[in-house]
């Protein structure tokens, strides 16, 4: 379920680009477009990467760091089925910048708008579920959007 979760995303994410006039659009399969068009720059599993920054190569921004929360599976068929409700966060980093038109949080409703009803063969259901900001660090925002779904894991 994790491994087509991520991917899912992870594509999701990579077809929202944005022209010159920063007017949000999604491409197509197939359409190429240009790398600077994308909106989100870098698209990676979480693991602690804000906590770390003068430490690690830079990433480009927009980032999205993609972190599966610790949840349990319930057995449906013991040995053979299961489900579970994961909760996912969505890291998105952008640089600080002091605007009076924050557009921080139109990126995360472009983000919500690709992924609200994503599913999958192991997973269902996938939507917005909490949203916090995190305002501890000198020169970025990061803004955590929680997501859950329902996943399945079948066992043959």
């Amino acid at each position: 379920m994790r491994e087509e979760l991520y991917r899912k995303i992870k594509y999701r994410l990579e077809a929202l680009c944005a022209n010159a006039e920063d007017e949000y659009f999604c491409v197509d399969d197939g359409v190429e477009t240009e790398p600077d068009d994308r909106v989100i720059k870098h698209i990676d599993l979480w693991n602690h990467n804000v906590d770390f920054l003068e430490q690690e190569a830079p990433w480009p921004r927009p980032a999205v760091f993609i972190e599966f929360v610790p949840f349990k599976w319930h057995a449906i068929v013991p040995g053979v089925e299961y489900r579970a409700q994961p909760l996912i966060n969505l890291h998105v980093v952008t640089d600080w910048a002091e605007q009076k038109d924050i557009g921080e949080f139109r990126l995360l409703d472009k983000i919500h708008e690709q992924l609200a009803g994503l599913e999958g063969g192991s997973f269902m259901e996938f939507d917005i579920y909490s949203s916090a900001t995190n305002h501890n660090h000198e020169d970025i925002v990061e803004n955590i959007e929680t997501y859950t779904c329902v996943g399945f894991r079948h066992l043959k």
